[in-house]
């Protein structure tokens, strides 16, 4: 490709925001020759801990259509536990345990590995420094405070100003050519656009819909690499290895569950989740003591004083934790200065947001990066066509991954036992009748999801058509068993 001064690959590119989606798409444009980009992320480094962040992905085959085309999918594999030996040991409150193979695993779709969200990161970040150091700067401690408009030099057309405040309070300029908002659900850059938007179509402001899920509360205990299960240190969990540990409690505002997902390093701190209710009794204790008298009833079957600290309890009663967002997206995916002078994308949660039901968060933003790259790639870096271009191909899928994650698996938390079951049931019909009539009917899309060579639309069409048929069907049941209750009565 030939290039000129004013060339985008040339220009200032500045990416908000350095998660997974801000490195991915800081490496995707390396690879495509831009020489000029800057990562801004408000955390000290790459592999800094945040307990109540302390995510595990699952890599699935969309996510690795961004990795294969950097070529890290061999350092995921190395740092990854594959859902194809997935094993899960349920410990309930009487001590019984039981360890059964999950069946996440599917013969179309690619393996899919569980990793934790710093240890992903880190491995994005890792390629940064090993093979894209003179195209890429990433600015740890770094936090965008402010995006404005200003004229350019020649008086008429407008510009692009950011400002950075940095740790020792210094601020950072920016007139970028390219900005790109991978910043989260609160994003500033998408903020900016909604304030700088005038029109009526809103393109900017998010559309938010109800979910199962939406609104639960979490937080994340952490607990030590290897901890014991028993009194005497006999056995002790293996990283690979998922558990939940079931509460001895049976009121639903007391009654919890540690949930302990698998990470390949057997020398790493484990993560257990705590999922509730805004209502639990668990938000309403304030201190370690109070906290750590609630776990030792919860769990008897676990020796807890000998797993976790007091000071680990101080934290996590401290803390506000997170709570479950309601799915949304926003219309508008980019946007232009006059002139063109400069130009605005959006990837990532700043776009679409939802509660991890289907795990998609980290999937769905890699294939943006994706998508992005094929629209650039298709107009030859041209940004104002390829901008349009990757609206216009991804919104779609965006709201038909909006609609999933409402219908998806939204009860799996156990806040509504009842509705678990009904949905446990018709997940095992639909299976059980996919099986039967492959051609004509489609399992839930919980098994779906991760196939890669399925688009969210398509997962959408297959699971209203499945439905449809089945409401059909059953009405044809019940009409043919009422017309044969009155012929009966007549004779």
């Amino acid at each position: 490709m030939v290039t000129n001064n004013n060339s985008p690959e040339l220009q200032q590119t500045l990416i908000v925001g350095g998660g997974p989606a801000g490195f991915a798409t800081a490496l995707m444009l390396a690879k495509r020759g831009w020489k000029n980009i800057t990562v801004l992320e408000k955390r000290p480094d790459a592999d800094y801990y945040e307990p109540d962040k302390s995510f595990n992905y699952l890599i699935d085959g969309r996510g690795q259509k961004f990795t294969d085309y950097i070529g890290i999918t061999e350092n995921l594999i190395e740092n990854g536990v594959p859902n194809t030996e997935f094993y899960l040991t349920e410990i309930k409150a009487n001590g019984n345990r039981k360890t059964l193979k999950v069946p996440l695993a599917d013969s179309d779709c690619k393996t899919s590995y569980w990793v934790t969200r710093k240890t992903f990161v880190s491995l994005l970040y890792s390629e940064i420094e090993k093979n894209w150091q003179e195209s890429i700067t990433v600015i740890f401690n770094a936090k965008c405070v402010e995006i404005s408009k200003i004229l350019a030099d020649e008086g008429e057309s407008e510009k692009l100003k950011v400002t950075a405040e940095i740790k020792n309070g210094e601020s950072l300029i920016f007139e970028p050519f390219l900005l790109v908002g991978c910043d989260g659900i609160n994003s500033i850059v998408r903020n900016t656009l909604k304030q700088w938007d005038k029109s009526s179509s809103n393109r900017f402001e998010m559309n938010y819909f109800p979910s199962g899920s939406a609104g639960l509360r979490y937080k994340v205990l952490t607990l030590p690499p290897r901890f014991p299960l028993d009194e005497n240190g006999n056995e002790l969990t293996t990283s690979e290895m998922s558990y939940a540990v079931r509460s001895a409690f049976k009121d639903p505002k007391t009654k919890i569950s540690l949930g302990l997902l698998p990470l390949k390093n057997p020398d790493e701190y484990r993560s257990a989740n705590i999922i509730t209710k805004p209502n639990h009794k668990i938000w309403e204790l304030k201190n370690g003591e109070e906290m750590y008298d609630f776990f030792k009833k919860s769990f008897p079957q676990i020796p807890i004083d000998k797993i976790i600290s007091l000071q680990e309890v101080q934290r996590f009663a401290a803390s506000e934790g997170g709570s479950f967002p309601s799915p949304q997206y926003c219309c508008g995916f980019y946007s232009k200065l006059n002139h063109e002078k400069a130009f605005i994308v959006l990837l990532g949660d700043a776009i679409h947001s939802f509660p991890p039901d289907l795990g998609q968060g980290v999937n769905s933003a890699l294939e943006d990066v994706c998508i992005l790259n094929d629209a650039l790639e298709s107009n030859d870096n041209n940004l104002s066509n390829a901008l349009e271009q990757y609206e216009s191909l991804r919104l779609p899928d965006v709201k038909a991954l909006i609609r999933l994650m409402q219908i998806g698996y939204p009860w799996q938390y156990n806040q509504a036992p009842i509705r678990k079951k009904l949905w446990n049931i018709n997940v095992i019909l639909r299976l059980l009748l996919s099986k039967a009539l492959p051609s004509i009917l489609s399992p839930q899309a919980v098994f779906l999801i991760r196939n890669q060579k399925i688009s969210y639309q398509e997962i959408l069409l297959r699971e209203q058509r499945t439905t449809k048929i089945l409401y059909v069907s059953i009405l044809m049941l019940v009409l043919a068993f009422l017309v044969f209750g009155l012929r009966n009565l007549t004779i």
